[in-house]
């Protein structure tokens, strides 16, 4: 029962970094989130860093800083026979900042900071779905050193040390709405002389969490720094074709000591009523309800996955700018998740979720015009893969294929200043799916299904200035 419960609790871990489409963060440039975020055949500055690093030596300036800021404004929705509910969610703000430097012509270094995962979700405490997700909140972060080399004229290479960090909040409930009512029937059911000894004190507390979470956990952990890298080469066919391809490498961050907090909607009542259930559940011979998890910490391993970008930009006159891409992302590399507990006493709990996600692909197509001297316009598109399968659907990672619209501008008071805005239209091809956990009190297979749907709005500012 015990080992039932810590999987129910700790199975939405993945979320914080395996969340593909949904968290993969498209907002590291201001200029490139207006384009559809293409950039792996662009030379764009001190932004090559993060698309292609083989970019980063064709700056213009000596100097090249770049900063900006998103924001993430989304809403999931869930639907299943007559029962219908929206996210609640709190918007996120992915920021990045950039600075490099020409050291000779054809050679040039700089530093970067961005957030390429990231987000957050909120269902709330008491939704149907609150034994699956009640709230998860990401804030994942990499630092890159970066240099780029220009072998000869049309040919250049880059590469960057990628140095990920950040952190993790989860809710969901052990105890979700009705479960007590449904464990108080099916143990009156395996035991009818039990049904005479249960005050009727009780069973007025257990009919109050018919449509409320009993009892909730929260996991939150600091992932600390994991190394990878970012490479990529560039090469001008022509005066009017270059192609581009980049490499960013898996990165698996580890939570090494992450806490366990155990909350109760009603902590005195409950734990009094929680400890009566206990008695009743051992004198059956059965483990108690709810295991001490709050008295140790958890460890988890998750893949932040790879990805191949291979671009071609065109350029039909000195006004136009028009590039493709494909980006390969390698969440094929995402079989399961491992939870180890510590002390050595909740080493019983290990578990070993499956989760089999399959390799997806995003497809990326922008376009900017000059449209005067201090002005450019940008368009641009791309479609999203999912990479989970329908069996796999969770509303902790509500993931489905996207469609996103984008455009933005460039205004420049200045010669070596820019002031750049983007806007971005990301909605989710509506999807039905279905998870099947473990019922908390049985043992036995549950399933969650039903159709889901998201839609998300991604204003952005960024400043860019040069010399």
């Amino acid at each position: 029962m015990k080992k039932v419960i810590a999987l129910a609790c700790l199975s939405m871990l993945p979320l914080s970094y395996a969340a593909a489409e949904g968290f993969q963060v498209n907002a590291q440039s201001t200029k490139q989130a207006g384009m559809g975020h293409v950039g792996a055949a662009m030379k764009l500055g001190a932004e090559s860093m993060h698309f292609n690093p083989a970019g980063l030596v064709f700056m213009d300036k000596s100097v090249d800083l770049s900063v900006g800021v998103s924001g993430v404004f989304a809403t999931a929705k869930f639907k299943n026979e007559g029962y219908s509910f929206e996210t609640d969610n709190t918007p996120s703000t992915p920021l990045y900042a950039y600075a490099g430097f020409k050291i000779y012509d054809n050679l040039a270094a700089g530093v970067m900071l961005n957030t390429p995962y990231g987000s957050s979700i909120t269902w709330g405490h008491d939704w149907k779905g609150s034994h699956l997700c009640q709230e998860i909140s990401l804030k994942a972060f990499n630092l890159q050193p970066t240099v780029s080399w220009k072998i000869m004229d049309r040919l250049s290479v880059g590469a960057g040390l990628m140095m990920e960090f950040g952190n993790i909040s989860l809710n969901r409930a052990l105890v979700g709405p009705g479960e007590m009512s449904k464990m108080a029937g099916q143990i009156v059911a395996a035991n009818p002389a039990l049904g005479a000894l249960i005050p009727d004190e009780m069973k007025a507390i257990i009919a109050k969490y018919d449509d409320a979470s009993a009892a909730s956990v929260q996991l939150k952990g600091d992932a600390g720094i994991r190394f990878g890298f970012n490479v990529g080469a560039m090469y001008d066919i022509n005066e009017k074709f270059t192609v581009g391809v980049s490499y960013r490498s898996k990165v698996t961050a580890k939570v090494k000591e992450g806490n366990i907090a155990l909350d109760y909607t009603n902590e005195t009542e409950l734990k009094g009523l929680l400890d009566k259930v206990n008695g009743l559940m051992q004198a059956m011979g059965k483990e108690g309800l709810i295991p001490p998890l709050d008295k140790g910490t958890f460890s988890a391993e998750l893949p932040l996955p790879s990805n191949v970008n291979v671009g071609v930009t065109y350029r039909p006159t000195n006004r136009w700018t028009v590039s493709g891409e494909v980006n390969f992302v390698g969440w094929g590399a995402y079989e399961a998740l491992d939870i180890h507990f510590s002390p050595s006493s909740l080493s019983k709990y290990d578990l070993r979720a499956e989760k089999m996600y399959k390799n997806s692909r995003i497809y990326r197509l922008g376009g900017q015009f000059a449209a005067t001297k201090r002005l450019d316009v940008r368009l641009g598109a791309y479609l999203d893969e999912s990479p989970v399968k329908d069996d796999y659907l969770n509303p902790e990672t509500p993931s489905m294929n996207k469609l996103g619209l984008t455009a933005g501008l460039s205004f420049r008071p200045l010669e070596s200043l820019s002031v750049d805005f983007a806007f971005s239209y990301v909605t989710g091809f509506g999807r039905d799916g279905s998870y099947t956990d473990k019922d908390l009190f049985t043992g036995q297979p549950r399933v969650f299904s039903g159709h889901y749907d998201t839609i998300a709005l991604m204003p952005a500012l960024g400043v860019s200035y040069a010399f």
